[in-house]
Order: structure tokens, then sequence, then C-alpha cells
């Protein structure tokens, strides 16, 4: 197992060196220059020159990407070209925010949309396995943006059931007013993860059900809430916990449509005025961040993976 984990963490490092080259292609790739964006509309060719210099854009190519790798390796990873500040403090400001949405969603989601799944699998053909997965398939349909516009609409500006504030009200609010002020993103980003995971829990119990073991373990009398239990809800996990991993590390590396409307200042709006504004820094370390998230829930399934079969430890 140590030898697994060691291997996996050398190939994460691997991976996240071609992200961060990927991006900075992409980056060099759009028309336009970041100091002409920064020096203004009116700016003369010495100011751009001169702001290129300052930032070290004048040098090749190359030679920007490996100080970038070579200083980000060391924490640090640079100083955005807008607001002047550390890119990877500013990173861990809004962490927290993402990280208050994410984990809450995923409470919702998982709650709601696990057991739906059950349930349905139990229940094949009946009159709530169909309308389960209609309103999976619905909620599954509906853009973030519109729920997050007809939630606020509907339940904090016409009924007043939530505040309407910045997230500087929410972390004084205590524990309660947190919650309170986040119910409805929480929700908004749920309903497009539950109806995701119902649909493929359905699908992987029912899988499993029509496999041998399962029918020899009906044979050798065992009940039927013993097979569920212990042959098909323990196997059909597996696939779930890949997309869990995959999602959370995902979405914290920034809910941006949700947390656009919400108005939470997280990494995914962090992203997206970077990515306008061409401040490279920024860019560069709101990716290299996510990326980070993502190879640790990749580790982090394997070893899920192992504890729920441990046939995937003897071949691994």
């Amino acid at each position: 197992m140590t030898v697994t984990i060691a291997r996996r963490l050398a190939l994460s490092v691997v991976v996240l060196v071609i992200v961060c080259a990927i991006t900075f292609v992409i980056f060099f790739a759009v028309p336009g220059k970041p100091a002409e964006l920064i020096a203004g509309k009116y700016a003369t060719p010495q100011t751009v020159a001169l702001i290129e210099k300052r930032l070290g854009l004048d040098q090749p190519k190359p030679l920007q990407f490996l100080r970038f790798i070579t200083h980000a390796a060391r924490g640090d990873w640079g100083f955005s070209y807008v607001s002047q500040q550390p890119v990877l403090p500013t990173i861990l400001v809004a962490f927290p925010k993402t990280l208050s949405l994410t984990l809450g969603a995923l409470v919702i989601w998982i709650l709601l949309g696990v057991p739906v799944g059950i349930l349905s699998a139990l229940k094949p053909g009946s009159v709530w396995d169909r309308m389960a997965m209609v309103g999976a398939l619905v909620g599954i349909s509906m853009p973030a943006y519109w729920i997050g516009l007809l939630f606020l609409r509907l339940f904090a500006d016409l009924l007043g059931w939530f505040p309407l504030g910045d997230y500087e009200e929410i972390a004084r609010a205590g524990v309660s007013g947190w919650a309170h002020h986040l119910a409805l993103p929480w929700v908004t980003l749920a309903l497009l993860y539950a109806g995701w995971y119902a649909r493929m829990t359905r699908a992987q119990m029912l899988d499993v059900a029509r496999l041998d073991y399962v029918r020899t373990a009906y044979a050798k009398g065992l009940s039927r809430r013993a097979v569920v239990g212990r042959h098909i809800l323990r196997n059909a996990l597996l696939p779930l916990v890949t997309m869990l991993g995959m999602d959370v590390a995902y979405l914290l590396g920034g809910a941006v449509l949700t947390e656009s409307v919400f108005g939470i200042p997280g990494i995914g709006g962090l992203a997206w005025r970077a990515i306008r504004m061409r401040d490279l820094p920024m860019v560069m370390g709101t990716v290299l961040f996510a990326a980070v998230f993502i190879v640790l829930a990749n580790l982090i399934v394997d070893l899920i993976y192992c504890a729920l079969d441990p046939r995937i430890q003897a071949d691994a």
C-alpha cells in the first residue's frame, strides 16, 4: 500500500506540471497582451513595454513557465497583476467560502439522491420509481443560475424566508445564521447533483442485483435486507465513490454559477475575474489549486476502493 501511494503521489506531481503547462499555453494563445489590459485602453506602447518588463512578461515563455513552477514548488505563487496581492493568500481567503458552499450542498445531495436511488432500485417500474426518475431528470436539466434566481425571487424576495446579504454578513451571523444564509445556495447546488446520484445509484444496484453471486446469496437463504446491504449496495457504491470524489474536488475549485448568483466571493468568482482580466498568476493559481484537489480526490478514492473491495488492493 505504501509503495502504491508513493507511486500515485509521484504521478500526481507530473499531472500538476502538465496541467499548469496546458493552462500557460492556452493563456498566451488568446489574442491580446495582459500588459495592454492592465495599462488601459489609451496607454502608449512605452507604458505597455514598461509593464511587461516589471511583470517579467518580456522574457521567453519557457523561462516564465519554469520560473512559475520553481516558485510554486516553494509556496510562492506570485502576485496578481490586477490587485498586486499575493496569489496563494488570496486564494486561501476565498477557499472557506467555497468550502462552506460545497460541504453543505454535499450533505443535501447525498441524503437526497442516494436514498431515492436505493428505493427506486428496490421497486423498479413502480409509480415511485417513475416519479423519482422524472424528478431526477428535471433536477439534472435545470441550469444552476436559473434555479438560483428562481429561489432568490420566490423564497428571499417575495416570501422573505431567507435573507439577502453578502458573505461578510454571513460570517457574523453565527452557526444558525450561517446555515440560514447559505440554505438557498446549498439547495441550488445540491439539486443539480442529487438527480445524478439517484440515477447512478439505481442503475448500479440493478446491475449488481443481476450478478450470479447475488442469486447465490439468495439461494443460501440470506434475507433480502442482508443481500442488499452486504452484497448489492456495497458493490454498487464503488462508482458512486468515484463520482463523489471528482464532484467534490471539482466544486472545491469553484462553483462559478452558484457563487455568482448568490454573491459568494469564492474561488469560482476569483478565477472568472482573473480570466476576464488576463491575470496570469491568479489564473495559474486557481487552476493549480483546483488540480491539487482533483489529484488528492483520485488518491482518496483509490484508498476507499481498497477499503470497500480488498481485491483492488491486491491487484495494485
